[in-house]
């Protein structure tokens, strides 16, 4: 969607104030742990844009709440398997041996939108270590969400959706649906449905101060379903949806998204 496009959705344009009391009204409460999951364009035209929306979260959240955000970088993996766009073979050992190993602080997002990278230079933020799946996050429990992000499984037991969960925190989808879920992946590890794949993905990782091309397995994860999981996640009356600007704002438990669709997963995938 363009810039013109999000003027278009609204008769005048939301601001910080506005965001902030739509969040409170969704349910976003202070001392929150939310990880949240956000298109800028879909919530229509935002006086001061991602720096707007960002501000907002934070003031809902307070000074003892804690908002998360993936802050995923797809590129740091290897180019044989990538499809979006694909790069010739004659290409894959180059980009292998000079791609620059994932820098928490340095390296961009990529496809995760604006308001992910306005917000993982806010002052304060950690980010963790995985170089594909990574989260970052700002507030008390942001440490506790981010510590030992394993390469193995990047979105199964090490994750910080992982952790998310065991701190009973929140999912927060603004202006995106459940196909931007994150935390359905982890529901994925944790079901049992049969003929899952497991693959191998490598990246350029730092290992004890050196550039190291390292491989690791991982689920080969899939999220054709999550729209269709995600209505009938909404059916139960555990999510609770409402405007936020010119979109729409979905918030939920972890707990209970992911145990649903573990359920669901185990019922509807073959």
């Amino acid at each position: 969607m363009s810039e013109a496009d999000a003027v278009a959705l609204v008769d005048r344009p939301a601001a910080v104030d506005d965001l902030f009391a739509d969040l409170r009204s969704l349910g976003v409460a202070e001392g929150a742990t939310v990880l949240v999951h956000s298109s800028l364009s879909r919530l229509g035209y935002i006086c001061g844009g991602a720096q707007a929306v960002v501000a907002a979260l934070l003031q809902a959240v307070g000074p003892d709440g804690t908002v998360a955000m993936p802050t995923h970088s797809s590129n740091l993996s290897d180019p044989a398997a990538w499809v979006n766009p694909p790069v010739p073979e004659a290409w894959w050992s180059q980009i292998r041996e000079t791609m620059p190993a994932f820098d928490p602080q340095l390296t961009p997002t990529r496809s995760m939108g604006a308001i992910v990278e306005c917000f993982r230079h806010v002052p304060g933020v950690l980010r963790s270590d995985h170089p594909t799946v990574s989260a970052a996050a700002v507030g008390p429990n942001a440490g506790a969400l981010l510590s030992g992000h394993t390469l193995e499984h990047g979105l199964g037991e090490s994750s910080p959706q992982a952790r998310l969960y065991e701190l009973d925190g929140q999912i927060l989808l603004m202006g995106v649906t459940h196909a931007n879920n994150t935390s359905l992946h982890l529901a994925e590890y944790r079901s049992s449905v049969s003929g899952r794949q497991w693959t191998t993905h490598a990246s350029p990782v730092q290992v004890d101060g050196q550039r190291r091309w390292v491989s690791y397995p991982d689920l080969d994860v899939e999220d054709e379903d999550f729209d269709r999981l995600g209505q009938d996640f909404a059916e139960t009356g555990m999510e609770t949806s409402g405007p936020i600007g010119a979109g729409t704002g979905r918030l939920m438990r972890s707990r209970e998204v992911v145990d649903f669709a573990v359920s669901w997963m185990n019922e509807n995938r073959r």
